[in-house]
C-alpha cells in the first residue's frame, strides 16, 4: 500500500488533481470537534464542462475494454478497501461525524457494493429474439449509457456515492462525482484516489466540488451526461428531474429521495426485540438516515409496555466522541441542521406531543428526543426528521396501524413486528412501500437487493440487477439476412 490519503487540497478534474477555479473556499470541518480538516477552492462551471467532456472521450475506450478486465479492476478497488479500512472509517468519524460502529458498517457497505460490482461487467447481457420478418434476426444488446453525473449526500458520503460510481464504471460508464460540500472527501476524493491506485484511466472519473448553486443547475443541464443519479432531499431531487426531463437535453434520473420509516409493532409482537430494533433503528448516526425510524406505531394493548422498554433503553445510550469505541450517539454534521432540529423539537412540544426523553444541546451533540401520543396532523409524524428525534403513535388495532404507516406522501423503507412472521408478511405487501422488513427494522441494504422508494421517495432502484437497468441502456439491432419484400 502506498503512503496515507493526506492533504486532499485538490480536486479531481478531467484527469488531474488541481484547485477549482472559483473564488469560494469551501472549508470542511470535523462537526465534532470544529477542527478545519481540509480547503477546497470551489469548482466552476467552466470546470465541470472541461470534467464532462473529458469523461466523454474517455468512455469511448474504455465501453471497449474486455469485461475481465473492468472487473478485474473493480476487484483491485475491493483490496484497496481492505487494505486501507482504518483509514477510510476515520475519514467518515472525522468528516460526517459518524460513530466508529456507523463508519465501519458503512465501510463494508461501501466495500460490498464494489464487491457486487465486480461481477456485473459478465451480467450485462442482451438476448437474441425471434422476428415475424421472414429472413430477419433480432439481436437486443445492452450498451453503457457514456457519462453518468453523481451527486450523493453528506449521511452516508462513501456509501451512497460509490453505490452509483462502482456500477456505473463498472458497466463500461464514465462518471462525474459532485459530493456534498459537508463531506467531499469520504464522498469523493477517497473514492478518486482508490481508483486512481487500482489503474482506472485518467478522465473516466472526475469530483467535482462546488456550491450547489454555482454548478447545481449545469450539472444536471448539461449536454453530455445520459444519466444523473442523485441521492438527497425530495424538493431538490424533483427539481432534478424537472431540469433532467423538461430542458433542451433528455436524460434519465435516479432518484433516491426523502424518507418517512414507520415501524408497526402489532399485539403479538415481541416486545424486548421491537424495543432492540426501534432504538437501533432511529438513532443509528444520530438518525440522519434516510431510513431511520421517524413514526413508531404500536398497537394500544402494547404502548405502555414498549414506550417504557424505548426509553430504557434509549437512555442507556452514549452520547459525545463519535472515535470512542462506546458511543452510540455523535454530533450533528453542520450547525444549520442542528438548528431545524431543535425548531422540529419546538414545534412538537407546541403541537401537544408528550415528551418522554429529552436533552441537552452540547456543541453539535443532540442528546435522543423521544415523543409520546403523536398523531398524523403532526409535523413530527408528516416530515422527515433527519435526526435523533422520534414520535410514537398508538395504534387502535391492525388496521388502524396499517392506515398511520400509509399516512405519508414518502414510501423508502418500513417495518412490521409481529409474533406470526405469516401475519408479519400480509402487513408488510400493504405498505406502500419501496422496501419493508418483518422483524427487524427499516435502516436495511444489501448490495445484491433492489434499493428504492415509492411515492415521494424516489424513482428507480439501485444495487443488484436492477442496478444494470439504471446504468444501461438497450439498442435493438435486426439484420435481414433474406431479401424482404416491400408492397411498393
Amino acid at each position: 500500500m502506498t503512503e496515507a490519503y493526506q492533504g486532499f487540497q485538490f480536486q479531481s478534474l478531467a484527469g488531474e488533481w488541481r484547485a477549482g477555479g472559483g473564488d469560494e473556499t469551501i472549508r470542511v470541518t470535523n462537526p465534532y470537534t470544529g477542527e478545519t480538516l481540509t480547503a477546497l477552492r470551489a469548482a466552476t462551471a467552466a470546470d465541470l464542462d472541461q470534467a464532462y467532456r473529458k469523461a466523454a472521450e474517455a468512455q469511448v475506450a474504455w465501453a471497449q475494454t474486455p469485461p475481465a478486465e473492468r472487473a478485474a479492476l473493480l476487484h483491485r478497488v475491493v483490496a484497496i478497501f481492505d487494505a486501507r479500512k482504518d483509514e477510510i472509517i476515520d475519514w467518515l468519524i472525522r468528516e460526517s461525524g459518524s460513530t466508529r460502529l456507523k463508519a465501519t458498517i458503512e465501510w463494508g457497505s461501501a466495500r460490498g457494493i464494489t464487491l457486487e460490482a465486480a461481477s456485473m461487467p459478465a451480467r450485462a447481457h442482451g438476448m437474441t429474439m425471434d422476428s415475424d420478418v421472414p429472413g430477419k434476426e433480432n439481436q437486443v444488446d445492452r450498451r453503457p449509457l457514456g457519462v453518468v453525473g453523481v451527486i450523493s449526500p453528506w449521511n452516508f458520503p462513501l456509501h451512497l456515492s460509490q453505490r452509483s460510481v462502482a456500477p456505473a464504471l463498472a458497466l463500461g460508464n464514465a462518471v462525474v462525482l459532485k459530493p456534498a460540500s459537508d463531506t467531499p472527501v469520504s464522498g469523493g476524493l477517497l473514492i478518486a484516489r482508490m481508483f486512481e491506485e487500482a489503474g482506472l484511466p485518467a478522465g473516466l472519473l472526475s469530483v467535482i466540488v462546488g456550491s450547489g448553486a454555482a454548478i447545481g443547475e449545469s450539472f444536471v443541464a448539461h449536454p453530455v451526461p445520459a444519466l444523473i443519479s442523485f441521492t438527497g432531499s425530495t424538493p431538490v431531487g424533483k427539481q432534478i428531474g424537472t431540469i433532467a426531463t423538461g430542458g433542451r437535453h433528455l436524460k434519465k434520473v435516479a432518484l433516491e429521495l426523502g424518507g418517512n420509516s414507520p415501524f408497526v409493532v402489532l399485539d403479538d409482537a415481541d416486545i424486548d426485540q421491537a424495543v432492540k430494533a426501534a432504538v437501533f433503528g432511529s438513532f443509528l448516526h444520530q438518525g440522519q438516515i434516510c431510513m431511520a425510524i421517524n413514526r413508531i406505531i404500536v398497537d394500544q394493548s402494547r404502548y405502555d409496555e414498549f414506550v417504557a422498554g424505548f426509553v430504557a433503553h434509549t437512555q442507556t445510550l452514549r452520547v459525545g466522541d463519535p472515535a470512542a469505541g462506546d458511543t452510540s450517539i455523535g454530533p450533528i454534521i453542520n450547525p444549520s441542521q442542528l438548528e431545524g432540529l431543535q425548531q422540529k423539537i419546538a414545534t412538537a412540544k407546541q403541537q401537544g406531543a408528550r415528551v418522554l426523553l429529552e436533552g441537552e444541546v452540547d456543541g453539535q451533540l443532540l442528546p435522543p428526543h423521544v415523543f409520546g401520543e403523536v398523531t398524523p396532523d403532526m409535523e413530527l409524524s408528516r416530515e422527515e426528521i433527519f435526526g435523533p428525534l422520534v414520535g410514537i403513535h398508538k395504534a387502535r388495532d391492525e388496521a388502524h396501524a396499517l392506515e398511520l404507516a400509509n399516512a405519508t406522501d414518502f414510501g423508502l423503507s418500513s417495518a412490521v413486528f409481529s409474533g406470526d412472521p405469516e401475519r408479519g408478511a400480509r402487513f408488510a405487501r400493504q405498505i406502500r412501500s419501496g422496501m419493508t422488513h418483518v422483524n427487524d427494522m427499516p435502516v436495511n441494504d444489501e448490495a445484491h437487493m433492489p434499493f428504492g422508494g415509492e411515492k415521494n421517495s424516489g424513482l428507480g432502484r439501485f444495487n443488484g440487477n436492477w442496478a444494470i437497468d439504471e446504468f444501461t441502456t438497450v439498442q435493438w439491432v435486426s439484420v435481414q439476412r433474406a431479401p424482404r419484400q416491400y408492397p411498393f
